[in-house]
């Protein structure tokens, strides 16, 4: 680990301009971690950053006014998945973020498409009204599909108060009611929380629990797949560099990696054509373009961005269900 003296602490401080400038070497001159693609389980496709929220913590910072990512047609996503049927990873499961992928006018005919050729679909949504418009086309889709489509729900703490702290007003009462509608229909429903609170795992599923319980939502909060505990990622922080002597001193592997099995496709505003990218977290960082087709997904990422450091090797996160 690059000059750390406690690999699980990240420290509060600015990042220092010295690190994640050359893709193969560190500040400190040693070889920078990368990743291999040991096979493509889950592509993603981020529908487009508009979203009705302008959460504070937002990654991505979507928002009602950020188009930065435009909307990806249903034709740019059959096209890909044309690409896709030919390979080894013919089944792979296909999962759609934004934004809010409901604000896509054609997200429905996406969800369709994917799942009559056979892929699980993961969904993530904050389930408020752009979810709840299309109540019954998601009521023709459970019907058709079931299980095969599992619905993923922000809600970033079991609290109303913590979680309206970042996305507003009253998000946490309308976001239950949509998650509450989708258990009680009988859709497979996850939900996504964060771990920015100070409180141990084992609190923060307890809570979750208790939601769970009394509002009679279908979600085990002990299942580590079922709600998914995400690591905070703002790359201003400083965190240290990775390093190929990494793997072995923090007993990571590698291929656990988002980026050893898993490919996004976006759309940049401007652009001629959607672009492939390594995972969910760099969609504006050309640097870590890959190229137009699926065909370029197999190259070698290196780690040359913070979120690399602290959401996936010392975070443990990865966004797919494939590899919970």
């Amino acid at each position: 680990m690059d000059q750390m003296t406690d690999v699980g602490t990240l420290h509060n401080s600015l990042l220092e301009k010295a690190k994640f400038n050359d893709p193969d070497i560190t500040k400190t001159g040693e070889t920078r971690a990368s990743v291999h693609l040991t096979g493509l389980r889950t592509l993603w496709f981020n529908t487009g950053t508009l979203c009705n929220l302008t959460c504070s913590n937002c990654y991505i910072e979507s928002s009602p006014a950020n188009d930065r990512l435009v909307y990806l047609t249903a034709g740019e996503v059959v096209a890909f998945l044309d690409e896709l049927q030919a390979t080894e990873s013919a089944a792979a499961e296909i999962a759609f973020t934004g934004g809010e992928p409901f604000m896509n006018p054609d997200f429905l005919g996406m969800i369709s498409e994917s799942a009559e050729r056979g892929h699980p679909v993961l969904i993530l949504t904050n389930a408020m009204r752009p979810m709840m418009k299309c109540a019954s086309a998601l009521l023709d889709l459970q019907a058709r599909f079931g299980d095969q489509i599992t619905i993923r729900v922000s809600l970033d703490h079991y609290s109303a108060s913590l979680h309206n702290l970042y996305r507003g007003d009253r998000a946490f009462e309308t976001a239950l009611v949509g998650l509450k509608w989708l258990s009680d229909n009988g859709f497979n429903v996850h939900i996504a929380g964060r771990t920015l609170w100070n409180e141990t795992e084992e609190a923060l599923r307890s809570g979750f629990e208790r939601l769970c319980k009394r509002e009679n939502i279908a979600v085990d909060a002990f299942d580590a797949s079922q709600l998914v505990l995400f690591p905070e990622m703002d790359e201003t922080l400083d965190v240290p560099e990775i390093t190929e002597a990494c793997w072995s001193i923090l007993d990571v592997n590698p291929d656990d990696m988002m980026c050893a099995t898993s490919r996004m496709i976006v759309k940049r505003k401007g652009a001629s054509e959607p672009t492939v990218l390594p995972c969910t977290l760099l969609p504006y960082d050309t640097a870590f373009d890959l190229g137009n087709t699926l065909k370029d997904t197999d190259k070698t990422v290196k780690l040359n961005h913070p979120h690399c450091a602290k959401f996936c090797v010392l975070g443990g996160g990865s966004c797919s269900v494939s590899s919970e």
